[in-house]
């Protein structure tokens, strides 16, 4: 298997402060590893959400997670602040890979970074869309930068 290599700050478009929270660490003294994911589905969604194209309640197109990963460089805890990076690898007709850093305030190499992947259905029928509404894709079109692999090689990192 090989190692990942990991991005840079300026690999990201789109960044949140994330305050970590005392319950967010575990017996072992850091941010356990599940907290990683939440974090994710945080700058995801709070992009979305400020961006006006996700509304929780009543919105005809919702995105499920249906592909998730996580590498981890070095370890989080409380207190520290984390700023998540957010960018699109790849934006389909009803999907989109949306990959993310989580970098210690300030520091320019993540402590972990990954992706998931929404697919965009009906919230009725729970069937993908045949295409992302405009304003969606418009929002997501702001963030798509090359793939990881891509940029990494671009950067001369590979």
């Amino acid at each position: 298997m090989n190692r990942p290599v990991a991005l840079v700050r300026t690999d990201y478009v789109h960044f949140l402060p994330i305050t970590t929270r005392w319950m967010d660490n575990d017996v072992y003294g850091h941010v356990n590893n599940v907290v990683y994911y939440s974090y994710f589905d945080t700058v995801v969604n709070e992009y979305l959400i400020r961006a006006g194209v996700l509304d929780i309640e009543h919105g005809t197109t919702i995105g499920l997670v249906v592909e998730t990963q996580c590498n981890y460089f070095a370890p989080l805890v409380f207190p520290e602040r984390v700023e998540a990076g957010l960018r699109v690898a790849r934006l389909g007709a009803s999907s989109v890979r949306y990959e993310v850093g989580l970098f210690r305030e300030g520091e320019g190499q993540p402590a972990a970074q990954g992706h998931f992947v929404h697919v965009y259905v009906d919230r009725a029928t729970r069937r993908p869309v045949s295409a992302l509404p405009a304003g969606l894709h418009a929002a997501l079109a702001r963030l798509v930068v090359a793939p990881a692999d891509e940029a990494v090689r671009g950067h001369g990192r590979g």
